[in-house]
């Protein structure tokens, strides 16, 4: 059950980003470009996908638990650090020069555009070289 419901969630997902337009990087990029042509239509999206994630969110931490009775992991950090501001200022500059952040790029992916395999495989080696880098730079304690 376990899987089917992940299964779910993921076509769920990847439905949404393809009806939302997050899927076209022309679509993103013009979104992103606040100086030339800016088309406000993923603002729309944006706009309603943080209150039903707050909302969302807030449920989920009264639970504690899914609704197959699995225990729920939050993240433990609940306030900006540099090394936030620091990834996502590099991760708005990548999804702003290849109009794709990591869903949308593996839902393409899985859709047809097998143009995107470099992407995503570029994006993998990206995302193993940061957190191999990160646990050498930032020491917990």
């Amino acid at each position: 059950m376990k899987y089917l419901t992940a299964l779910l969630s993921g076509l769920l997902f990847g439905i949404g980003l393809i009806i939302s337009g997050m899927t076209d990087p022309a679509k993103v990029i013009g979104f992103l470009d606040i100086t030339g042509i800016w088309n406000p239509s993923l603002a729309i999206v944006m706009g309603s996908a943080i209150p039903m994630t707050y909302l969302t969110f807030r449920y989920l931490e009264k639970r504690k638990k899914t609704l197959l009775n699995s225990p729920l992991h939050f993240p433990g950090i609940t306030h900006l650090n540099r090394e936030l501001i620091i990834g996502s200022i590099i991760f708005g500059f990548g999804w702003a020069l290849a109009g794709f952040c990591p869903g949308p790029a593996i839902v393409s992916l899985g859709a047809g555009r097998f143009e995107l395999i470099s992407f995503v495989i570029a994006m993998m080696i990206g995302m193993q070289l940061t957190g191999s880098i990160s646990k050498i730079l930032i020491k917990k304690p």
